[in-house]
């Protein structure tokens, strides 16, 4: 009888849990299971990166965007620890992430030797599961239960693999562990929706703020809203939820959102957090009654005092708080918000279409909106180029993906690859800072030598901005926070992709245009003017803050940039 490896008995059932691709770099202590992947290639596809990070924050963008494993791998070693920033981010966003990652031979395990270290330590912090395997018998059923765990935690799962074991051939094919996947309906018990209903019907000004958990339940969402007569706030990852141009959308909440999201939520007297983990307790009212929504029990009350806490999927429970809650009569309090949105669209769409040179963020997102394919998958770094992204270019029906509860800078270029990998016919467009692009710049190369269309929108500032508004608003002086100049359309072409300049306004839309019609890997290199990313409403402690730089700035440097400061609080404001 014929005895597969165990490195093929692994592709086997990662193939039976609809796996079609592996993120990683080949090396000495997972080159077995590699040469098992050449093997089995038109099974999985082996999506060599230039660097792990890369690989691992691939995997969790891929998971995060579509629901299903994200999968990566690595050696031991400088390879295992390239891997953790990666892990972090789908860690803190919920994304099932399975790494498989190599270890020295089973026999040479304990002794120190070349680039082992202790994976099982290092990965404690990060993982839902994180098990060295002992004995090849072993290893299909831990990758079941690694499997298992991943998708029932949405978490991180990690198999340590010393190389060795993948090429012992299985003898025993008496499985303990199943492959089947559970998906139970998770539902509140009476008494909790018939309290949560009476908190409904006594509201006189309800607000929701929505997150990811809300993504599937665009409808539901809005018929409940509609019915309650709340305002809709979205969370950073709950962007494109609803469209930004929605009636009842008041825009983002936080650092990032608008000036009417912000007075509906410091309003209202009843709070509904709806699929959100919203780390921000200063942007979120005091002493207000709240009911949040969420699948997972321990996050019920964790961001905020709740009254009532409902376990369950936003999907179900939704309809089901729409069908008993009394049609609301009073449409004051939403009316009111109406309104203010109405006119910060019109500031919003003012500092669009204004003409500057040197080019701003919001005018990049003014040109961007002429390009963009309405079922676009987005993938937004972290920086000042989060504020432009989220503040000024319309989401309609666009995929929204971005490092959210980590904010790691350098996840645009990743999440780009592996939206396409996602979505091959679709349009993927990565938004990205110069500070953040550089930090992984280098894969650029592995879209193109995937021949993956994706186009790479940099602001290039030569800085990292938004670390210097933080000095700033901390009342600090900016240290550290320049680069040096780089031409990104020249580096595009050099790796065999295209590659774009544009210096002036006059020349935005045209390029933009041009790049955008590219069927190779594209970088448009955007020279833009630095100004700082406002939040939708300063507080006090930022503008005491700010006002302690300026007056550091001016008796240090003898200079301080007052008129592009008030130009831009007017505007906020």
């Amino acid at each position: 009888m014929f005895k597969k490896r165990t490195g093929e008995v692994l592709i086997d059932q990662l193939t039976e849990f609809g796996v079609d691709h592996i993120y990683g770099m080949p090396g000495n202590s997972i080159n077995e299971f590699v040469d098992d992947l050449r093997k089995r290639k038109n099974d999985i596809d082996f999506i060599q990166v230039r660097h792990e990070e890369v690989g691992a924050l691939a995997a969790s963008a891929y998971a995060k965007l579509t629901g299903k494993l994200g999968v990566c791998l690595s050696i031991a070693g400088p390879g295992a620890t390239h891997l953790i920033n990666g892990l972090y981010d789908a860690k803190k966003d919920l994304a099932p992430v399975l790494a498989i990652v190599g270890q020295v031979s089973s026999t040479e395990i304990g002794t120190d030797t070349h680039q082992e270290i202790n994976l099982e330590r290092m990965f404690d912090g990060v993982s839902v599961f994180n098990r060295r395997v002992e004995s090849a018998e072993q290893l299909p059923d831990m990758l079941n239960l690694a499997v298992r765990a991943a998708y029932t935690e949405k978490g991180v799962s990690i198999l340590i693999v010393p190389d060795d074991l993948f090429t012992v051939k299985q003898k025993n094919d008496k499985m303990k562990t199943s492959q089947t996947l559970v998906h139970p309906i998770i539902t509140p018990d009476q008494d909790t929706i018939d309290r949560a209903i009476s908190l409904l019907n006594t509201a006189k000004k309800p607000v929701i703020l929505a997150g990811k958990g809300a993504r599937n339940a665009r409808n539901e969402l809005v018929e409940f809203a509609e019915k309650i007569n709340a305002p809709i706030v979205l969370s950073l990852l709950g962007k494109g939820v609803i469209p930004d141009n929605h009636e009842l959308n008041l825009g983002q909440h936080g650092q990032i959102g608008t000036k009417p999201a912000f007075g509906a939520i410091m309003e209202s007297d009843l709070l509904l957090l709806i699929g959100t983990s919203f780390p921000y307790r200063d942007y979120l009212p005091d002493r207000v009654k709240a009911i949040q929504i969420d699948i997972r029990q321990n996050s019920l009350g964790k961001i905020f005092p709740i009254t009532e806490g409902l376990c369950g999927d936003v999907k179900e429970i939704l309809p089901r708080l729409t069908s008993l809650v009394s049609k609301s009569k009073c449409d004051v309090f939403l009316k009111k918000y109406q309104e203010k949105m109405k006119k910060w669209h019109f500031h919003i769409q003012e500092q669009k279409e204004e003409v500057t040179d040197p080019i701003h963020g919001p005018q990049v997102m003014y040109a961007l909106e002429n390009v963009v394919e309405k079922d676009a998958i987005i993938s937004c770094d972290v920086g000042n180029v989060t504020v432009w992204t989220t503040r000024f270019f319309p989401f309609t029906d666009q995929k929204f993906i971005i490092s959210g509860g980590l904010a790691s800078m350098g996840s645009g270029l990743p999440g780009a690859i592996a939206g396409q990998k996602a979505y091959p016919d679709q349009q993927v467009v990565g938004i990205c800072g110069d500070g953040g692009f550089s930090m992984v710049m280098h894969d650029f190369i592995t879209a193109v030598k995937y021949d993956m269309p994706i186009k790479i929108v940099v602001l290039n500032n030569s800085m990292i901005g938004m670390i210097k508004y933080e000095q700033q608003t901390k009342g600090n002086l900016n240290y550290g926070t320049d680069l040096g100049g780089v031409n990104f359309a020249e580096f595009a072409r050099a790796c065999g992709g295209e590659g774009f300049r544009i210096e002036k306004a006059a020349d935005m839309e045209s390029m933009m245009k041009q790049a955008f019609t590219s069927n190779k890997a594209t970088i448009i290199d955007v020279v833009t003017e630095d100004i700082a990313p406002l939040p939708g409403q300063i507080t006090y402690d930022q503008a005491i803050s700010y006002s302690e730089y300026l007056l550091k700035e001016f008796f240090t440097n003898g200079k301080v940039e007052f008129p592009d400061i008030k130009k831009t609080i007017r505007r906020l404001i």
